[in-house]
């Protein structure tokens, strides 16, 4: 279909031994594995007695033993996964960071896991309400979610009016607006609801804060920095863990896609104020080979049928693509 108005239909990653392990997995490697195709699309699974194992170590972030995890294709199994490692229910989980236990949003685990990352899963902690003046349009909050239902605050902007609200933090995750669950609404949409809040009046949060060790207890982070010049995953490959479809083993991203992913990154967060490199990277995939703004909003259209892109968004990011593709960026 042409450019305009279309909706999203409910779219809805180390290897060394470490003393005091817990081990959770089958034999089976990381959920479907398969050399990506080209065109991202990955190929058919091969059967399982052919898939590499792949072993991952991970620990709770705010402190806890070593354990290892396999046999997982997607983020909610990766979840499952480190939960029953831990002896935990995977809901307490709300995101995961690779190579520290710090809350750093540069170091977030997205789609792409490094073969050589230690994945470190931080958990359900204090819980707080607080209430805020809507003094300007825009709150000066930047949204992501978990891949599994919790949406939570990626990065501040200096100055704004969430930024003096010292009670809301990085990492936070936003678990009612006005009194309204919204466990389970993706990114995009708790962006728009709180954008949509009237201006002059106030609102309230519920939020919850990441279990902290008491080394973590350090001044308040702004968040990932918009350059995003961070590298995660210093490994011979990456697991590309996909909300649909099987998990790929691929090789390390190319300069330009890690350029044109950053670049759609940065669009989705001045468009729709989201951050969320797997649905940048798949933007990337879709749009690399196609010739046209309308060519890319049909494939897009056929890829993320459940957004709403702006047609403005859609031209800027094929833009993008090009130019990234050609060596202009």
């Amino acid at each position: 279909m042409p450019l305009g108005p279309w909706k999203k239909k409910n779219k809805s990653t180390k290897e060394h031994l470490v003393e005091n392990e817990v081990v959770s997995g089958g034999h089976t490697g990381a959920g479907s594995l398969s050399k990506s195709a080209v065109n991202g699309a990955g190929l058919p699974a091969p059967p399982a007695n052919l898939r590499p194992k792949l072993v991952f170590h991970t620990q709770l972030a705010h402190g806890s033993p070593t354990g290892r995890i396999e046999g997982f294709g997607n983020v909610k199994e990766l979840y499952a996964k480190i939960a029953e490692v831990f002896n935990i229910t995977p809901p307490e989980i709300l995101f995961c960071t690779l190579n520290t236990h710090k809350i750093d949003m540069d170091k977030l685990l997205g789609g792409q896991i490094g073969l050589e990352d230690f994945i470190f899963a931080h958990v359900r902690g204090l819980k707080k309400e607080v209430e805020v003046y809507k003094s300007e349009d825009a709150l000066g909050l930047t949204i992501t979610d978990n891949g599994a239902g919790y949406a939570f605050i990626k990065r501040i902007k200096d100055g704004s009016v969430a930024d003096n609200v010292k009670v809301i933090c990085v990492g936070d995750h936003i678990e009612c607006i006005n009194g309204q669950n919204i466990v389970g609404t993706r990114h995009y949409e708790v962006a728009r609801m709180l954008k949509d809040l009237p201006k002059d009046k106030p609102f309230t949060l519920k939020l919850v804060e990441p279990m902290k060790a008491f080394d973590m207890l350090e001044p308040r982070s702004k968040g990932a920095k918009p350059a995003g010049e961070n590298k995660i995953g210093t490994g011979r490959g990456t697991l590309r863990l996909r909300s649909k479809g099987p998990a790929t083993v691929e090789d390390e991203p190319t300069e330009f896609e890690e350029k044109a992913v950053k670049k759609v990154d940065d669009l989705l967060e001045s468009y729709m104020g989201i951050r969320d490199t797997e649905l940048a990277a798949t933007m990337v995939e879709v749009g690399r080979d196609k010739k046209n703004p309308d060519e890319f909003a049909m494939a897009l259209d056929e890829t993320l049928g459940d957004f709403a892109f702006p047609d403005e968004f859609v031209f800027d990011v094929w833009g993008a693509i090009g130019d990234a593709r050609d060596g202009r960026l």
